[in-house]
């Protein structure tokens, strides 16, 4: 017989069961529903509701559950239909009518509310720490190659030059950013439901703010109806976990290029790439290619939930079952990829010589031998018209800007003189952008500095 079976007159149908049923998938929220629990048959007892003596033997029985399942002793059942039941059978069928009186007060749409919630809030705690470890590796890595020059793109074209340090910084930003992304989602997570009951809170003098601080939440949710049915917070952090995967996708593809014979300007390191069946001399970066593919995943993820949730009246209903795998799929997915992102980009052997060599090609300082002649005095808009004539001129001369003579230089402008080849060259292209956020060194040891201030002060 169902825990709520009163009403109906026959069995549900073991088809009907199986396909009703979150066991499968909702069982890692074990922990979170005992934990749940607890402090709820603490209140009922603190609330007289029930006895201080029925109260302690259901929290001491629901800690020794606790202990046989993380021992492997206890096996969920399908019939049950989801961890909460499961958890609730257990309890009855160890301690009798007693165990009946967990439920007081509670709904079980307010109670799995609150173990996705406290799922989330430890999952965002561990997320949030693997980002940090990514951003120490970062932050190592640039202070090596402050000095390393490549080329920047703009359309995958060769714009100008910048060192490897900043555009590893630029990575630094972008996973700030989703740290920062966390910690906010954390404070809407950090909301407890309980005592929201089904739909319309309880008539039982609940103490809903003693529970919010035994379980460590900072507020209570302040509607009933909103507190069963509110899943804005798994949405957010879904989204802030795809941004975070297009992030790690980013950077997986510029990798991908740059591990190429084409590029050649990273080595990928063995352990962390794969080599072909057929073709002995393959070495490919998998790890990124297979990061790059799981970021769909999550994106997936968000845009089911937003699904399921778009044309659901108040409060709760079943439809919203769905959301755990797509979150669970998610955060999993995420803890994947992360640390091992983290190790690849840790071993990844550069190779500058290639990396200054390609920047010596397409012209990546044109912008310098404009600014040049506005210093001179030119109007940036006339600059700019002689240095796209003097391209053209080395593109079919098979030259370069700094091979040109002093004599060619003077023939598209008189104001050249012999301190241009200085000028233009490509460490002080990039030595010459000291403004805050540049990648010349000055900037971006300052940038690391601030960095690593950062890091220090979010641990």
């Amino acid at each position: 017989m169902k825990l709520w079976g009163g009403r109906f007159q026959k069995a549900t149908d073991l088809m009907v069961d199986d396909f009703h049923s979150s066991i499968r998938f909702d069982r890692r929220l074990y922990r979170q529903d005992i934990h749940g629990s607890i402090a709820h048959a603490n209140m009922l007892g603190q609330c007289n509701v029930i006895s201080t003596e029925e109260s302690e033997l259901i929290q001491k029985t629901l800690a020794a559950i606790l202990k046989d399942i993380e021992a492997g002793e206890i096996e969920f059942e399908v019939d049950a239909e989801d961890i909460h039941m499961n958890i609730e059978k257990i309890l009855i069928d160890r301690i009798g009518e007693t165990g009946k009186k967990l439920h007081t007060g509670r709904s079980r749409n307010d109670q799995v509310a609150l173990d996705i919630r406290m799922y989330l809030k430890e999952e965002i705690h561990t997320i949030y720490h693997m980002l940090i470890q990514l951003q120490e590796v970062l932050l190592t890595l640039s202070q090596n190659h402050t000095e390393t020059i490549m080329p920047g793109y703009t359309h995958l074209q060769k714009a100008q030059p910048v060192t490897l340090a900043h555009h590893l910084m630029a990575y630094f930003q972008m996973f700030r950013r989703d740290m920062e992304r966390l910690q906010d989602c954390y404070k809407r997570t950090n909301v407890m439901p309980l005592g929201s009951g089904a739909l319309a809170g309880t008539t039982y003098p609940f103490d809903r703010n003693l529970v919010a601080k035994e379980l460590g939440f900072d507020d209570i949710t302040q509607n009933s109806l909103d507190g069963v049915s509110d899943r804005d917070f798994a949405i957010e952090l879904l989204s802030g976990l795809s941004i975070a995967m297009m992030h790690l996708s980013r950077f997986c593809e510029e990798l991908i290029l740059w591990s190429s014979h084409e590029f050649s300007f990273v080595e990928m390191d063995d352990a962390y790439s794969t080599g072909s069946s057929i073709m002995p001399q393959k070495k490919n970066p998998d790890v990124a290619e297979l990061i790059r593919g799981k970021t769909g995943r999550v994106y997936g993820a968000m845009m089911a939930l937003l699904t399921t949730m778009k044309a659901l009246p108040l409060a709760y209903n079943k439809d919203m079952q769905e959301d755990k795998e797509a979150i669970f799929d998610a955060v999993d997915t995420v803890k994947l990829c992360l640390p091992v992102f983290t190790k690849m980009i840790e071993t990844i052997k550069v190779n500058k010589e290639k990396m200054y060599q390609g920047t010596q090609g397409g012209f990546t300082n044109a912008t310098d031998v404009a600014d040049y002649l506005v210093k001179k005095g030119l109007p940036f808009r006339e600059a700019h018209e002689v240095v796209g004539k003097m391209v053209l001129y080395c593109v079919n001369h098979q030259k370069s800007l700094d091979a040109l003579t002093l004599e060619e230089y003077r023939r598209c402008s008189p104001v050249f003189e012999d301190d241009v080849y200085t000028a233009i060259s490509l460490e002080q292209c990039v030595e010459d952008r000291d403004l805050p956020g540049g990648p010349a060194k000055k900037a971006v040891l300052n940038a690391i500095e601030k960095g690593k201030q950062y890091i220090e002060a979010v641990k």
